[in-house]
């Protein structure tokens, strides 16, 4: 287990890549020595080949009345070939160091008046330069110098024999590389090519892992500037790394985990400091006003019974204006129950209920507006739908907030208000849609529905939709709206049918 940690390491792999690379670097830098190495054994090989059968064909010369480039043509030796042979010159030289016979024609002997006329060794500057002078017996041999023979390609090997006539000397001249001279030699330039290759393989194989190894700390860097805009709804990749980095990826996961749930925790505290705020101020409105509401309205039933004008108009005006302070007073009220419906402790009296029978109680209340508008109200049901354990009084409410911001959504205009009753999830839940013909709700207001006192209505508290999603909420289930700006809106209310008091 030590040994897959380590190799899991990413200094560790690092480092084996490393290695990897340098062992590479060696292996190809000794195969290049091995292949020149070889290439010298077979070099050398060919210039000894190439100088035994030099001195044999010196030597036949020098025991026989023919000339060299006779005998070059008869052995049929390929070393010896003019064109692709490895010998440029054989020269016969005496004791005097005349040129006794030779494979260059201009300098071989002459006859003049009836007598030989001989070149000398020093005046054949076409001759590479000599190695291995110790061999012949008189180290002053007068060889062309290097200054004299302009560095001729190749080199000479010089062998002495003793013969009848004296002392005799064959001169082998070996042709140089075929490689062609100055800057650039192939020979010289193949292991330089060899390894500029090995080089480009490395550095392609470095950048590889470089930018393998350093794409998770990319990662990591764009992923620290989303959070530090705001955004928890993601998470690093690379997290299945056994490494370092797969490490650090997940316990940035984990950080990024921890800071969306301290964001719900912050948002459940302002959530509770708000509605904290909102009993706070129920409690000092119910004590503060509700008192002298019921004072005014039992005032104005006792002025409508008891001090009502005699006159028949009078009268009817008087009863006018007492109905509307009582609509007013009784307006006021509705809105102290809706801070004390949103602000109390939910008490449920859970029980199997149907939700036909609970949508048509609320239709009941709006039905006599609704037609007064044209609107249109329906409720259809789908399949069987299951009862749902649920209080029945604060379901109505749901179903009546419902209703009246459909038909107030509507505005006075002809349309319709649909009730969609269905089973979901395989009976496990009923389904509620809620469905007007009204102007709609613009995309950004869509998600701030639901929050306590935010309204699009002039007159509008802010709190209908609030009660409504907490009634869902303390039922154990979700309330989600689809609306599109001219076509209308619909409220889609899902509750659970097996769901158990936990008080």
């Amino acid at each position: 287990m030590r040994a897959l940690k380590i190799f899991y390491s990413f200094r560790a792999r690092l480092l084996l890549v490393l290695a990897a690379l340098l062992i590479a670097t060696l292996g190809v830098q000794y195969y290049l020595n091995l292949l020149a190495r070889q290439n010298n054994r077979r070099n050398r090989e060919q210039q000894e080949a190439a100088l035994i059968a030099g001195v044999a064909l010196g030597v036949s010369s020098i025991s026989s009345t023919e000339r060299l480039k006779e005998l070059r043509t008869k052995t049929n030796q390929p070393l010896l070939n003019e064109q692709t042979g490895r010998v440029a010159n054989i020269v016969v030289i005496d004791d005097n160091w005349r040129v006794v016979d030779t494979l260059n024609g201009e300098y071989l002997p002459k006859i003049v008046d009836g007598k030989y006329q001989y070149r000398y060794l020093q005046e054949m500057t076409t001759l590479p330069p000599l190695m291995q002078a110790g061999r012949l017996t008189d180290e002053n041999i007068p060889f062309p110098s290097s200054s004299e023979t302009g560095v001729a390609p190749g080199e000479s090997h010089a062998f002495s024999l003793e013969t009848q006539d004296g002392r005799r000397y064959v001169i082998v001249a070996l042709k140089g590389q075929r490689d062609p001279g100055g800057i650039w030699n192939r020979q010289a330039a193949r292991p330089l090519i060899y390894m500029l290759c090995v080089m480009l393989v490395a550095t392609l194989i470095t950048a590889i892992l470089v930018w393998r190894f350093t794409r998770p700390i990319k990662d990591l860097l764009n992923s620290a500037r989303r959070v530090a805009a705001g955004d928890l709804d993601f998470r690093v990749p690379g997290s299945d790394r056994r490494d370092e980095m797969g490490q650090l990826a997940s316990r940035f996961n984990e950080m990024i985990a921890g800071l969306g749930r301290t964001r719900e925790l912050e948002a459940q505290l302002y959530q509770a400091q708000q509605s904290a705020v909102v009993g706070r101020l129920a409690s000092a409105i119910a004590h503060e006003i509700r008192n002298p509401l019921n004072y005014i309205n039992l005032t104005l039933d006792h002025l409508r019974t008891s001090f009502a004008p005699d006159d028949t108009a009078k009268r009817e005006t008087f009863e006018r204006l007492a109905v509307q302070l009582k609509v007013e007073v009784a307006r006021i009220n509705s809105r102290i129950s809706e801070f004390l419906n949103y602000t109390r402790p939910s008490r449920l009296d859970l029980q199997p209920l149907d939700l036909r029978m609970a949508a048509e109680d609320a239709m009941r209340l709006v039905e006599v507006q609704a037609t007064e508008n044209g609107v249109e109200t329906r409720i259809e049901q789908q399949g069987d739908v299951p009862e749902v354990l649920g209080d029945a009084e604060s379901l109505r409410s749901v179903f009546t907030n419902l209703y009246i911001n459909a038909l107030q959504a509507i505005d006075g205009k002809p349309g319709s208000l649909t009730v969609t009753l269905s089973a979901a999830d395989e009976g496990r839940q009923a389904r509620v849609q809620v469905t007007d013909t009204g102007k709609g709700i613009a995309a950004d207001n869509i998600s701030h529905l639901f929050e306590p006192y935010f309204s699009t209505k002039e007159t509008g508290t802010g709190l209908g939709l609030a009660i409504v999603k907490k009634a869902v909420d303390d039922h154990g289930g979700t309330i989600d709206v689809q609306s599109e700006l001219g076509s209308g809106t619909t409220f889609t209310i899902t509750l659970p049918t097996d769901r158990k008091d936990e008080g």
